[in-house]
């Protein structure tokens, strides 16, 4: 197999024992990490294809992004000062008119600044599927290839409209069989579970006041006989544990169980209004945690118990959210802006640089239930991993080259390989054109708005 040898940087391998060395190497041979260690690499090295010096670099895992709606780029701006259910209301109207095309231009626009920062393992969750709109979970598969990316993708979906006392508008929603025959039919047309796997697919119907009972449960029972991930949005706002407590009797977590709900091959995004109970029950489960720090603060939604999470044992991983909730789309900077939250709700001690970059790696490849294969540098393990320069002018006074990395302005990445292949260098995506990535999504959200404008 052909190598790449990376040396002379420092290495923050996120393994179990948060091993790091100030100076050391790692060893790609294929798509595969071969040697992770301390100095230069091994001597005698056959088929060394590219060597790079890292001086002044830290090498990381690849950044691992565990929650996002790719086709909010085009709607970003809107509704600047709203919480959650006027924002979705506001909204939701816009949504509807989305298609194809528009889809494709906001997934390679989503992709691509998440990937430019450092991002390995993109999911998105996609719950909007419009009369006559084509194949929209196609276009986002399509264009992580493009991009390079690998990719956890969820077909969602909604089924409970306003007339049935949900949030969403009639038009916007499907019917509960359709959605659950289009989502196995994604499994069945996409989904690959081998360890090498650039593409898995999971059951996301949207949220408790989205969806039906029904549809809850039928679609727990799909993801299981299919052998797939569930995934869907949970204790976000206190609107939504109102909501619960008067449809169903009970709060999101309770309800959730209920449907079948909790447990390892499920995580949820925010997970914010959760009490000592919710977070024993996801502990106990083993259930995930997608936290989007600056989608909950834009939102106005609060802050997640993530401490209190993490010492529960609860999986937690991070993500960007959508772009209409989260503007930059960029995941490296939810590092810091998590690690910031959290010590304003609990002190200096709430949460440390290290764990911050554990959430935004090894944690996501957890919660995504690929910690066997990412999410650390270890041999054996995917080579998914991120070369961040740390000598520059935003960084070169900090001594701890992780404490660069998140408390730091953004670090530009000199290198970004997924699957042993390079995807970003010197700061630059290399399997795209940024400049017509950029004009494409300008020109569909001016298109969208126009469709909407137009009635």
């Amino acid at each position: 197999m052909e190598r790449i040898v990376i040396e002379n940087c420092a290495v923050a391998t996120v393994d179990a024992q948060d091993t790091e060395y100030a100076s050391g190497h790692v060893v790609v041979a294929g798509n595969r990490i071969e040697s992770v260690g301390p100095g230069a690499a091994p001597e005698g090295l056959e088929r060394v294809v590219r060597r790079v010096d890292g001086t002044g670099h830290l090498v990381t895992p690849g950044l691992v992004n565990t929650h996002h709606h790719f086709y909010q780029w085009l709607t970003r701006g809107l509704a600047q000062q709203s919480a959650l259910f006027d924002w979705l209301v506001a909204l939701y109207p816009t949504w509807s008119r989305i298609d194809e095309r528009m889809v494709h231009a906001a997934a390679r626009a989503s992709l691509a600044m998440m990937v430019r920062g450092g991002v390995t393992t993109a999911m998105d969750h996609h719950y909007v599927f419009p009369k006559g709109a084509g194949d929209l979970l196609g276009a986002e598969i399509r264009a992580a290839r493009e991009m390079g990316v690998r990719f956890s993708p969820t077909r969602g979906s909604m089924d409970r409209g306003e007339s049935a006392g949900g949030l969403p508008p009639d038009f916007a929603v499907e019917t509960t069989e359709a959605a659950l025959i289009a989502t196995e039919e994604a499994i069945d047309t996409y989904h690959d579970p081998g360890f090498d796997s650039m593409l898995r697919i999971g059951v996301a119907p949207c949220s408790p006041f989205s969806v039906s009972t029904e549809l809850l449960r039928e679609a727990a029972e799909l993801a299981r006989r299919k052998g797939v991930r569930l995934h869907t949005h949970g204790s976000e706002t206190v609107e939504e544990e109102r909501f619960c407590k008067e449809l169903f009797g009970m709060g999101p977590t309770d309800y959730l169980a209920s449907t079948g709900w909790l447990g390892e091959d499920v995580w949820m995004a925010h997970c914010i209004h959760m009490g000592d109970a919710d977070i024993e029950a996801f502990a106990r489960t083993g259930t995930g945690v997608a936290h989007c720090p600056s989608s909950n603060a834009r939102i106005a939604a609060g802050t997640a118990p993530v401490p209190a999470l993490l010492a529960a044992g609860v999986p937690v991983g991070l993500g960007v959210d959508g772009t209409a909730s989260n503007e930059t789309g960029e995941l490296h900077t939810e590092l810091r802006n998590a690690l910031l939250v959290h010590r304003l709700a609990g002190g200096a001690d709430a949460l440390s640089v290290r764990q911050a970059l554990r959430l935004g790696t090894y944690g996501g490849a957890r919660v995504l239930g690929r910690a066997a294969e990412t999410g650390s540098l270890e041999a054996g393990k995917l080579a998914d991993l991120v070369l961040w320069k740390v000598d520059g002018l935003g960084h070169s006074s900090i001594a701890d080259p992780v404490a660069a990395l998140v408390l730091g302005a953004a670090a530009p990445v000199t290198l970004s390989l997924v699957d042993g292949r390079a995807v970003v260098e010197d700061g630059r995506l290399v399997t795209v054109d940024e400049e017509v990535v950029a004009r494409e999504a300008g020109e569909e959200a001016r298109r969208l708005a126009r469709i909407v404008a137009g009635g």
